[in-house]
């Protein structure tokens, strides 16, 4: 991120802040939807963390990690997200329904939805670690940083949800192995 662009938002220049958005927004978003799973939800997020930080840029004290200071504000959107709407509506992404058969085999389609069934398990503080860590391409000192979290609590949170997709794939596919015996 361009630290002048930065300063000049500190000093309320919105066209410098809108500069900001556009060049970070969409993997803002991404990340949002990545922890939260839900387009809604991670747009919500999003947003209320993009006005939380505008409000608060003041504070910011060294513009040069401006990037981690508001992925660290996103992360706390998305927990604020996920208790403000207490259930999970599962509601299919249009994209990923509406599937060119000619580009995707049945197989993807169905591993890709245990994928996703597999990460809806996992609790908010393991999708948020995990996401981080193998989406954003932080190392896991970073991820600590960014959650305030201890890195050893870090380093456990990305095991255990490894550990959890791992079971919880190896489950699906032992099921559809016994229904391909059974048919």
């Amino acid at each position: 991120m361009d630290r002048r662009l930065v300063e000049h938002a500190q000093a309320g220049d919105r066209e410098a802040f809108a500069g900001i958005l556009r060049a970070l927004g969409d993997r803002m978003y991404a990340t949002a939807y990545r922890i939260l799973r839900d387009p809604d939800q991670a747009q919500d997020a999003y947003q209320d963390a993009m006005i939380t930080a505008w409000r608060q840029l003041a504070t910011l004290r060294d513009p040069d990690r401006f990037e981690a200071w508001v992925r660290r504000i996103l992360v706390n959107a998305c927990y604020a997200e996920v208790k403000r709407r207490s259930r999970w509506a599962l509601d299919a992404d249009v994209e990923e329904t509406l599937v060119d058969p000619s580009t995707t085999s049945g197989p993807a389609i169905h591993d890709r939805d245990q994928l996703e069934r597999a990460f809806r398990l996992l609790s908010i503080d393991h999708r948020a670690v995990f996401v981080l860590h193998h989406h954003v391409g932080l190392p896991l000192v970073e991820v600590a940083l960014t959650l305030g979290i201890p890195q050893g609590t870090a380093r456990s949170r990305l095991h255990y949800a490894t550990q959890a997709l791992r079971r919880t794939l190896e489950a699906a596919d032992a099921a559809d192995a016994s229904r391909e015996v059974v048919a």
